[in-house]
């Protein structure tokens, strides 16, 4: 018995050192996307063929997944989704992983990877924002405050990349600034359909809902033909899949059942840095002054939003893992 006693807290305090580990690993392979995306455009293929490849590879996983889930709900394990909660399951697909991620893939075209990571990063304060609006939840002073250091942050590296982008940089903020809304309010609605139907299961049937959408919407613009693309757009498409949306997808649920959904957000803020100093080697992207003061703030400001808890949306409370944008 003491033996065991002693063992206990070993074993502990390597499950928090695993999950520490899954969900910092997790958030630089989820952020690292914005590298490898920016190498796939180099092949100049579009936006839409660049998700409709990236969702095909990833498919196979995600429908394993779905499977699994649906075997265990005919078993009687788990809950029978009603036709209510399929439809909510597929809307919020179409929005916080088709809507969002292609226009993050539109923004990436004309943005820098560090932009886009910082203006994905506002997603927080957005949820503030909407629920404030929708739900007539009042914002606390040190919420505003946290929101004005993100906002600050952002602007200082939109204003430095604009001085050398013009009109690009303009329209690549948009775009990524549309994403982050897109996502921001799939937050908000997902929280409730989470406690019912279960993360796992959420984020593998919504996923095929965004994987079938992007398939229907490359056939819908290019010919077949344009499934025949060079070696490297496969070779990225492939990384892009599996290291940069499956992987890190199960590193971060597994990463929040250890150390809890809290502490893994946090860990989350270690993508913007990570994107920093990923695009300025293999982009070779210049990590000026501007950028690291706008990190800092917007890391200050995600930081003061998710320490308090007050303004973590419901879904991350629950712990949704976050849509592989």
């Amino acid at each position: 018995m003491n033996r065991l006693a002693e063992f206990l807290p070993l074993v502990r305090s390597s499950s928090r050192a695993a999950g520490f580990f899954m969900a910092t690993l997790g958030a630089v392979l989820f952020s690292a996307k914005a590298i490898v995306v920016k190498f796939t455009y180099r092949y100049g293929i579009d936006a839409v063929t660049l998700i409709a490849f990236r969702m095909l590879f990833a498919m196979p996983f995600f429908a394993a997944v779905a499977w699994h889930q649906s075997r265990r709900a005919s078993r009687g394990e788990i809950a029978v989704l009603t036709a209510r909660e399929r439809l909510q399951v597929c809307v919020l697909g179409l929005l916080g992983y088709y809507l969002s991620s292609f226009l993050d893939f539109l923004g990436l075209r004309y943005v820098t990877a560090s932009l886009e990571r910082l203006i994905l990063f506002l997603s927080p304060s957005l949820v503030v924002l909407l629920s404030a609006f929708w739900f007539k939840r009042p914002v606390e002073r040190r919420q505003w405050m946290a929101m004005v250091l993100s906002y600050v942050g952002v602007v200082l590296v939109f204003a430095h990349d604009l001085s050398f982008g013009g009109s690009e940089v303009l329209l690549g903020s948009l775009f990524v600034f549309g994403s982050a809304t897109s996502y921001s309010v799939y937050l908000i609605c997902s929280g409730e359909l989470i406690k019912r139907v279960g993360a796992t299961r959420l984020v593998a049937y919504a996923m095929l809902v965004s994987c079938v959408a992007c398939i229907i919407q490359f056939f819908a613009v290019h010919p077949p033909s344009m499934l025949l693309q060079p070696a490297g757009v496969y070779g990225y498409s492939v990384i892009h899949a599996t290291l940069n949306t499956v992987v890190p997808v199960f590193m971060l649920m597994w990463a929040v059942a250890l150390i809890g959904a809290p502490t893994a957000s946090l860990l989350g803020m270690v993508g913007p840095v990570s994107v920093l100093f990923l695009a300025s080697w293999f982009l070779h992207e210049p990590i000026t002054v501007w950028q690291m003061a706008g990190t800092a703030l917007v890391l200050a400001g995600v930081f003061a939003l998710m320490g308090g808890g007050a303004g973590r949306p419901a879904s991350a409370r629950q712990g949704a893992a976050r849509p592989p944008r």
